[in-house]
Order: C-alpha cells, then structure tokens, then sequence
C-alpha cells in the first residue's frame, strides 16, 4: 500500500527521519511531506507517534478530470463500501491548480454527488455531510487536470495534541514545534529551555519527545476507526500499538524550563503545560537574565516577530551577547524577521527555512564553544 503523510512547507526532512525513526517502510520526501509504504498497522503507527505529520492520507484514485463530468465518474468508480455507509458522515476539502475546475466548493459538491449518488443507488439512502467531525474526510488535489483522491485516516489533524487551553498571541502549531526540536538535532537527554515561552508549545512539545509520550495516546479515536474496513484484527492490533506506546514511556525525562517576562505567558504555559499531562518548570524573567542549563543543554526560541512587532536591534544585539556566555550550549532561534537573526552577534551553524502558516521562517542554530 500507499500512503502519503502531510507536513509544514519546510519540516519534510524532519518527517522522513521522524518515519525512519519508527521503521516505517518505503519512506520517501515530497514536496509538502513524505509518502511511504507499508500496510494499515504502519499507517496506524504514524498516526499514534508522528509529531510532525499534519496528516496521513491514503491514495484512493487517481484519474484525469478535465470536466465535472470526468471528475464524478472518476469519483463513482471507486467501491466506497469498505470506507463509507449511509450511517456514517462525509466532509470533502479540494484544492484546484491550473485546471479546467477551479472552484473548490463546485469540485468539492462533485465529488460529494457521486459517492451519494452510489450509496443511494446500493442502499436507497444516502449519507449526510458534517464539516465539523466528519466519520469520511477526503482530500481531492487537482492539478493540470489530473486527480487524486485521498482518503484522511487520522480525522482530526495530527497537529491538536488537546492540550492547548491558552493560546496567547500567535502560537507555533505543535507539529512546527516538534519539527523545530528535531531538525536542530536535541538529543532528548539534556536540559532544555525556553526563555521566551508565549503559551508554551515549545517547551511542552519538548517535554512530550523527551518522555517518549505519543501524541496520539490523548485521542479518544482516529477517523480509521470508524471505517467499515476497521475489522476486529485491525481493531486488536491497534489496541497493541495504544499498549506498546504506553510501556514506551520514559519516567526520568530531562529539565524543561520555560520563561517569559509576560505574566499572561507565564500562566498560560501552566495551564497548557497540566492539560498536557508534562512537568515543566515555569518561570517568570527577562531572557536578558538568561543563566546556563546544569548540565548545558539546548535553548530553543521563537521571539515575538514579523506580524506582531519588530524586532528592536538594540534587544537583539544584547541577546547574542547572553547567548555568547552560555558555554556548551546549543541555541536554536526561530524569527520571520531577518532583521532579528542579522542583530544577534554571532555565527550560525546552520539553519532551515521553514514556514509557520504562511508566513516565512528562518531557524538558525548556534554551538556556543
């Protein structure tokens, strides 16, 4: 089988090592995330511990669709019984590029017609639609006329852990946040920081990875286990898969700390930090006041950026000079700014260009001898 695994524009190489870190097989990086191979148990797995997919999509049909006549019996012609009855519920997203169609909503409808249209013609009734929590998700990519029909296992996006109570101003989604912690190489066993923790993600993300918790472990149900196709040894081996990532987690994790100078911050990473089930030491002070990690570790952060202030070169500039006393160290910034990154005084090791939304995002990592 085929599936394809979704990632923010930017983290697919973090996908593919976090896929290869889980043994999955035939993995292989794409433009906008990773397809690998494998049999429903391994899609199962990457829906339990990914925490960088977005999603995880199962081809269905791919066919050419020049018109709205081609795209429904394209759509008719796939057998929907293993995947849809008229009892459960259906919700379609499309995306439409260079193509004759190119009204989502119309192409989305048409697709919707004819899986109706064949549930009808087999059982006289028909499903309904539900946007909100659909038991059927699927995703329709049009481009150049030529379709492809996904099939959503995981339901929700992967990307809600249900953690996340405060929000604060423009929050990291958890899976750039977990993208972040693995392209920048921590190793999970020393101490890791947060000096500027908005609503915490960062830090709670780490604390999650460190404990080997996953993140699928906080979710009632995926959308396969709705399916009709959800037979009893499918249902048995995913309740091993839920056994095994229990047994799996860690009881001595690393310090996590997080910090703001906000209080609102402050509070909110608490609050987020207790609904994710993590123990983070939270505290509030200027990340000027930065004092080292025992034993040094990693300090990751995202400043306020871009959309929200701009950056103050003055801040910046005695910023890089904190980070320069923090011997042994890894000091990892995230910034849609450049101007940021251009401020800080010193020499970056490495960096990806990543996106947070749509917004541009670079992130540098820095080894402080």
């Amino acid at each position: 089988m085929e599936f394809f695994a979704t990632a923010a524009k930017g983290t697919e190489p973090a996908l593919r090592d976090e896929l290869r870190w889980l043994r999955i097989p035939g993995v292989r990086c794409d433009r906008g995330g990773v397809h690998f191979g494998g049999e429903f148990p391994d899609a199962f797995r990457v829906c339990l511990w990914s925490r960088v997919a977005l999603r995880v999509l199962l081809p269905l049909a791919r066919f050419s669709a020049p018109d709205k006549e081609s795209l429904y019996q394209g759509v008719y012609a796939v057998d929907w019984e293993p995947y849809l009855t008229p009892r459960h519920t259906l919700a379609v997203t499309a995306f439409c590029k260079d193509s004759a169609l190119t009204h989502t909503n119309f192409t989305a409808q048409k697709v919707k017609d004819a899986i109706v249209d064949q549930q009808r013609s087999r059982h006289g009734v028909r499903p309904d639609v539900d946007r909100d929590d659909p038991d059927v998700h699927l995703f329709l990519h049009l481009q150049k006329n030529r379709a492809t029909l996904y099939l959503d296992l995981a339901g929700e996006s992967l990307h809600r852990r249900g953690y996340r109570m405060q929000p604060g101003e423009a929050p990291l989604k958890e899976n750039l946040a977990a993208a972040l912690l693995r392209l920048i190489g921590w190793n999970r066993r020393t101490p890791f920081c947060d000096p500027m923790c908005g609503s915490g993600t960062l830090a709670i993300e780490a604390a999650l990875l460190a404990a080997d918790r996953a993140p699928g472990l906080a979710r009632r149900r995926f959308g396969f286990e709705r399916w009709p196709l959800f037979s009893d040894s499918l249902r048995r081996k995913m309740a091993e898969l839920r056994e095994e990532a229990r047994a799996a987690i860690r009881r001595d994790p690393p310090p996590i700390l997080a910090s703001d100078i906000d209080p609102r911050a402050v509070e909110n990473t608490r609050v987020n930090a207790r609904a994710a089930g993590v123990e983070i030491a939270v505290s509030r002070g200027s990340v000027l006041r930065l004092a080292p990690l025992s034993p040094p570790g990693l300090i990751l952060t995202n400043p306020p950026y871009g959309k929200r202030i701009a950056a103050e070169r003055k801040f910046f500039a005695e910023l890089g000079r904190v980070f320069a006393t923090l011997s042994g160290h890894t000091v990892g910034v995230l910034s849609g700014d450049r101007a940021i990154q251009r401020a800080i005084p010193l020499q970056p090791e490495k960096s990806w260009t990543v996106f947070n939304g749509d917004l541009e995002c670079r992130l540098v990592r820095y080894r402080i001898d």
